[in-house]
């Protein structure tokens, strides 16, 4: 029996499927979109490659890994019968951390996160009353509790339904938890809602540049139309990868939802800018909160350019609202989970990352599949990717 993760070719979805495959024996059904085998197996080289080597790569799929070629939005996924009743069959738990994050885009976020969960969850149903589920683990946001100001958020009163969203992504992922709870009353669920996910803690590598960008972009002003003790809740992609890794494996979590988030910990954008100028032995910025309405203009205006800064003011836009919200997330159940670790703070790592972003033009150096080396594929004619 194997635990289904969606999400994999993506950045974090590839944390996990890594933790999964180094840290458990656990096998893993993974739903990749492709049109062939080979296409499946080098569209998870792409992910996966940030946490290991090809060898590795190599070895851990072929020997742990089932490759689904489907659609997250397709009825079925758009397996064949006898495909999805094999992955009904052997589904023993489920991962669902594939999701759409344009946050522009309430086409895309309708498509993949309603219809794509929706799909999910009729498998796991599917699944459910054919043999038992373990488990189902659903990747959310801490996006989901809407317009916010001034806070320290709880996980149980999170998602307020008389609160407005800020964006398309927000509020769809707050209809998926409600999918979930809904559909999956008699299966154990768990919901996990990272904060800004941004960077590792233990490396500068990253293949997920649009929040980066958009630190990188407001980084470089020497005015801030910000207010200099509000808190920003970001928490690095392994710690997250972690938690969720960690809980889902467990006999008996405690809690039905966890903040993956820094929490009280979060730091003001006064000790972000500190930690990097004292590390890059560059100027501190000026706060004028005054100035918000007329940056923000700016950002509207800078957002139409073409270019890195074009690209990076388009993501300010977009981030804004939960740039100046002063909002952060109670992270007491997942530290009490992971038996007291905390995440690290976001100085430590930050302008490791920022030189990393900048120095590869905020794309990472990926490698290609080694052409020596040709698909592997059972003899029932499943991939081992």
């Amino acid at each position: 029996m194997a635990i289904f993760l969606t999400g994999s070719s993506g950045y974090l979805g590839s944390y996990l499927a890594a933790g999964l495959l180094r840290g458990y024996g656990h096998p893993l059904n993974l739903l990749v979109r492709a049109k062939n085998r080979q296409e499946a197996r080098e569209r998870l080289w792409q992910s996966l490659q940030l946490h290991m080597d090809f060898a590795e790569f190599s070895e851990r799929t072929a020997a742990s890994t089932q490759v689904f070629l489907g659609d997250l939005t397709q009825p079925r996924f758009g397996l064949s019968d006898d495909s999805y009743r094999a992955l009904v069959e052997s589904t023993d738990s489920v991962i669902h951390c594939a999701a759409s994050l344009n946050r522009k885009s309430e086409k895309q976020c309708l498509n993949v996160n309603l219809r794509g969960t929706l799909e999910v969850v009729q498998l796991a149903r599917r699944a459910q009353d054919q043999h038992g589920l373990r488990r189902f683990s659903h990747v959310s946001t801490v996006a989901v509790a809407g317009h916010r100001q001034d806070e320290v958020v709880q996980e149980d009163t999170a998602i307020d339904w008389g609160r407005s969203d800020y964006d398309p992504y927000a509020r769809t992922k707050k209809f998926c938890e409600h999918m979930v709870h809904e559909l999956l009353p008699d299966v154990d669920r768990r919901i996990f809602r990272p904060a800004i996910v941004m960077g590792d803690s233990s490396r500068p590598e990253t293949t997920q540049f649009d929040m980066v960008q958009a630190f990188s972009v407001l980084q470089s002003f020497p005015v801030l139309p910000l207010k200099p003790n509000d808190r920003i809740d970001i928490v690095p992609a392994n710690y997250v990868a972690k938690a969720i890794v960690t809980i889902h494996q467990k006999d008996q979590p405690k809690y039905p939802r966890y903040h993956l988030s820094s929490g009280n910990g979060s730091q003001t954008y006064r000790e972000l800018t500190d930690a990097l100028a004292t590390s890059a032995h560059g100027s501190h910025p000026t706060y004028v909160p005054a100035l918000g309405k007329t940056f923000s203009g700016t950002v509207n205006w800078l957002s139409q350019k073409k270019g890195n800064l074009g690209r990076g003011a388009s993501l300010l836009k977009v981030f804004w609202p939960y740039l100046v919200w002063n909002t952060v997330f109670d992270n007491s159940r997942v530290v009490e989970e992971l038996n007291g670790e905390t995440p690290a703070k976001f100085s430590t790592y930050a302008y490791a990352l920022l030189k990393f972003s900048r120095e590869n033009k905020f794309r990472y150096p990926a490698k290609p599949w080694p052409s020596e080396n040709a698909s592997v594929t059972t003899a029932t004619g499943a991939a081992t990717a």
